[in-house]
C-alpha cells in the first residue's frame, strides 16, 4: 500500500511512536524492509539515496520499491533520502516517489527556505511530501555552547522555517550523527532542545543518524574479520525519549550495513569455496530483517499498519 510520509507521520506523532526510514540499496535490504513491515505489522519508509540512484539506476530500483509497496498489505511510502538539489528532488517526484527530502542545511537560512519552496511547490501539486533540514547533523560531545549552538536546530529559526515554506516534516539537528563512529565518549543528545521545539511546530519531526551500532552486530563482523574498533551509536534509551518529545520519523542505514557486512563475511568465512551469489547474500536479508524488526519493535510502530 503506497502511502506519503506525511500519511505516516501525522498519526505518529499525535500517538507517540515513530515510523522507521529504512535504508535500501538493493535487492536484499529491500526485500528484508518489506517483509519486516509485514510480519510486524508496522508502517515503513523505503529510503533512497543520491548514492543509491547513481548505484542501482533510478528506474531498477523504483521499480523494486514500488513493487514492494503495491504488494504488501501494510502501508509503505518511498522517499529519496538527502536529495540536494532540485534536480534530483524533481527526478523522483516525476519517477513515483511518494516524498521527497530537499537537504538545504548546508545553506545559509533564507537560501534554504528558497529551495524548499521550489521544491514544495513541484511536490505537493502531485501529491508528493516535503521533507527538508534546519542544523547539521555532528557529534556534541566536547564542543562550546558557542559551537553547539551553531550546528543544532535553533527553536525559533525552526517555526519560522516551517510557516515560510509549509514543509510537511523537519529534520531537526540535536546532536546525532552519520556513520558508525558517532561519539568518542557516551552519547550526548540536546532533548530539551527537542522538547523547545516540539513545543513550537506541530510539524512532525525526524531524526538522522540514529543507528544504535548494537554491539551484537560489532561482534558478528569482527568476528569474521571486519575492523570496527571504536564504533558507537544511539543509546535505545535516547531514541525513546526522543520519540516521546515529538519525533515521528527514525533513519537507519548504519546498522543494516553493519548486518549486511557481518552476514556476508560469515558466509565467505564459513563457506570458502562458495562462488554462488544468491548463497552468498541470501543470509543478508535474513540478518538486516532482524534488525528492521528491532527497530520497529523499539519505535512502537509493530501493529499500527
Amino acid at each position: 500500500m503506497l502511502v506519503t510520509n506525511k500519511d505516516l507521520m501525522v498519526p505518529a506523532r499525535k500517538k507517540g511512536y515513530a515510523i522507521p526510514a529504512l535504508n535500501v540499496q538493493n535487492l536484499e535490504s529491500l526485500t528484508a524492509v518489506a517483509e519486516a513491515a509485514v510480519e510486524e505489522k508496522s508502517p515503513v519508509i523505503l529510503q533512497i539515496t543520491p548514492s543509491v540512484i547513481k548505484y542501482a539506476g533510478l528506474a531498477y530500483i523504483t521499480a523494486l520499491a514500488k513493487t514492494a509497496a503495491q504488494q504488501a498489505p501494510v502501508p509503505i511510502s518511498i522517499h529519496l533520502d538527502h536529495g540536494e538539489d532540485y534536480e534530483t528532488a524533481a527526478k523522483c517526484v516525476e519517477a513515483g516517489f511518494t516524498s521527497v527530502m530537499i537537504d538545504g542545511s548546508f545553506l545559509k537560512f533564507e537560501e534554504n527556505i528558497a529551495l524548499t519552496k521550489r521544491v514544495v511547490a513541484i511536490a505537493h501539486p502531485k501529491g508528493v511530501s516535503v521533507e527538508a533540514e534546519l542544523g547539521k547533523l555532528a557529534g556534541i560531545e566536547e564542543r562550546s555552547v558557542e559551537e553547539k549552538d551553531a550546528i543544532l536546530t535553533d527553536p525559533d529559526a525552526a517555526a519560522e522555517f516551517v510557516e515560510k515554506t509549509d514543509v510537511d516534516t523537519l529534520a531537526v539537528a540535536i546532536g546525532t550523527s552519520h556513520g558508525a563512529y558517532k561519539f568518542k565518549t557516551e552519547a550526548k543528545l540536546d532533548l530539551e532542545r527537542l522538547k523547545t521545539i516540539s513545543r513550537k511546530i506541530q510539524t512532525p519531526l525526524v531524526l538522522h543518524g540514529a543507528s544504535s551500532v548494537p554491539n551484537w552486530l560489532i561482534e558478528k563482523a569482527t568476528k569474521h574479520g571486519a575492523q570496527l574498533s571504536g564504533a558507537k551509536g544511539i543509546p535505545e534509551e535516547h531514541i525513546k525519549q526522543a520519540i516521546a518529545l515529538g519525533i515521528a520519523k527514525i533513519n537507519i542505514d548504519t546498522d543494516l550495513r553493519l548486518a549486511f557486512t557481518a552476514a556476508v563475511r560469515e558466509a565467505l568465512t564459513n563457506s570458502p569455496k562458495e562462488f554462488d551469489p544468491r548463497k552468498i547474500l541470501g543470509p543478508t536479508k535474513q540478518a538486516m530483517k532482524e534488525v528492521a524488526k528491532a527497530k520497529m519493535q523499539l519505535f512502537g510502530s509493530s501493529n499500527k499498519a
